[in-house]
């Protein structure tokens, strides 16, 4: 575990009215880490990015954020911060041109450097600089995806959350899209991978916690899950 972690959850419940869905989640991210958050469908990984993001309020426990609590902030105080979440299905203005889409990225941080850091995104994702005024809807499935990361990129965070990430895109793009996600790791980016997809997840992680029915069943390093025999029964079908 970090020493002092970017991001620390401790005893996290949270929900929807008298339905609670996280109960008593405890994980940790440091500077410069990807570490994963890996469950099927309905176990409550939205639930969780929602709450880190301010969506939905913690009801016990707390989150604290470079140094700082955050389970009582509103959502703009903690995108403020540096905590970016870049929600599943892309969530991008189709009818707007792919700057205009990054260019709201910065809505909240970073506004003195838009034009800096829209260059840093066309130059990660080449492929938005040769569509920059064409519309976002028009895109194909993995140029939106990078179009979603790339708005959230706009606002310098600290950590990135990335809320299924590799969802609905081809294999190729899938493998693609993890290599990205190594290569920002690698110039400093501290990354919350949200997943279903384990075995490409654990080849890029520093670390991993399973989620099943709202609680953390197990965490460890990526050989350490690969050796877990429970495991590899639920999520590898070995």
């Amino acid at each position: 575990m970090p020493a002092n972690p970017l991001l620390k959850v401790s005893g996290l419940h949270a929900g929807y009215g008298e339905v609670e869905i996280l109960r008593g989640i405890d994980l940790e991210v440091g500077q410069g880490d990807i570490v994963a958050v890996l469950g099927s469908n309905g176990v409550g990984k939205s639930t969780l990015n929602l709450a880190l993001s301010g969506i939905v309020k913690a009801r016990q426990g707390t989150i604290e954020f470079d140094g700082h609590a955050i389970h009582r902030e509103r959502p703009p105080a903690i995108v403020a911060s540096g905590l970016i979440h870049v929600p599943e299905g892309r969530r991008i203005f189709p009818n707007m041109s792919v700057s205009d889409n990054l260019d709201l990225g910065s809505y909240r941080r970073a506004a003195k450097h838009r034009a800096q850091n829209r260059e840093r995104v066309f130059a990660i994702f080449p492929r938005l600089r040769e569509r920059a005024t064409q519309r976002a809807g028009t895109l194909s499935g993995g140029e939106q995806q990078m179009l979603a990361i790339g708005r959230g990129l706009m606002a310098e965070p600290k950590l990135i959350i990335l809320d299924e990430p590799s969802l609905g895109l081809s294999p190729l793009l899938v493998e693609e899209m993890f290599g990205m996600i190594l290569r920002l790791n690698k110039e400093g980016l501290a990354v919350l991978l949200v997943e279903q997809n384990v075995v490409q997840s654990l080849d890029i992680v520093h670390r991993a916690y399973i989620l099943e029915h709202g609680s953390i069943v197990m965490s460890g390093t990526p050989d350490e899950l690969r050796s877990n025999a429970d495991l590899k029964r639920a999520f590898l079908g070995l």
